[in-house]
Parts: structure tokens; C-alpha cells; sequence
């Protein structure tokens, strides 16, 4: 059975790909949950259109992301965090953390976003990667200093 996918499917193939599968597979799973369409002539007439349609959604997207990561670009963070003496942290400074902060800053981003270089367990300053789209990243600043007493 020939389709036309409405959405990336891992093994089967990328948005808007004609891939052939399984008749079972096709008729009971993917043309039910509308993850993809069968490529007759209309459909295959049609696709060119959805292509078009969905790169100019992403467009769209991508610019929007690119005004959020401008806003990221020169800003360093600072996040406190309970240290000893010697600047080791009684735990450790995660994505969860830099999430916190740049939802201070008005910034919504997840912590699954949020690239962290290394484990963050000592004072110092470092930079995490913030991955808002696969064309969109940007790298923030951050400074982990001791929490006040």
C-alpha cells in the first residue's frame, strides 16, 4: 500500500514522504490516526500544496524562534545554589534551573530543550545550549554563585 505520510514516523519515513507499507499496517494504524493519507492521483496532486503550506507554518515558526534566541544572545544568568567553603555545591545546577531563570526573564523554555555542557557541581561560570528548533539554538551564559545565608 502506497501513503502519503502526515507526519515523521521513526522507520517509516519523514513528513510528506510517498513510502509503501504494509496493507495492515497502513489501513488499521496510520490512515485511522490521520498520520497519513493513501497516494492516489488526488492526493498525490494535492501533496505538492501541503508542501508549500507546511514550509511556510515552519517559516513562520523558525522566525518567531529566532526573535526568542536574539533576546538570549548577550544575557548571562546568574543561579544561586547552596555552596561549601571550598565552591562545591551540595547537588548539582540542572536544565531545571536555567529553565527557572529564563522563565524569570519572561523566556518559556522547557528543560528538555536545555543542553547542559557537564555535570554543573562547582562555582564558575558556563554555558548551556538552549536547542528551541533543529535550525534554531542558542548558547546562554550562566553563573552559578553561592545561595545567601
Amino acid at each position: 500500500m502506497n501513503i502519503i505520510l502526515l507526519d515523521h514516523i521513526d522507520k517509516v519515513g519523514a513528513k510528506h514522504d510517498v513510502v509503501k507499507v504494509k496493507d495492515g499496517y497502513g489501513r488499521n494504524y496510520l490512515l485511522p490516526n490521520g498520520l497519513a493519507i493513501v497516494a492516489n492521483k488526488p492526493n498525490l496532486a494535492r501533496l505538492e500544496g501541503l508542501k508549500k503550506q507546511s514550509a511556510k507554518k515552519e517559516g513562520a515558526v523558525i522566525a518567531a524562534f529566532k526573535e526568542v534566541a536574539a533576546k538570549l544572545a548577550g544575557i548571562k544568568l546568574s543561579i544561586p545554589a547552596k555552596a561549601g567553603e571550598s565552591g562545591r555545591l551540595f547537588g548539582s545546577v540542572s536544565a531545571q534551573n536555567i529553565s527557572i531563570a529564563l522563565k524569570g526573564m519572561g523566556i518559556d523554555a522547557d528543560k528538555r530543550i536545555i543542553e547542559m555542557p557537564e555535570e554543573v557541581k562547582e562555582l564558575g561560570s558556563y554555558t548551556a545550549t538552549v536547542k528551541f528548533h533543529p535550525e534554531v539554538e542558542q548558547d546562554v551564559t550562566f553563573e552559578v554563585v553561592a545561595e545567601e545565608a
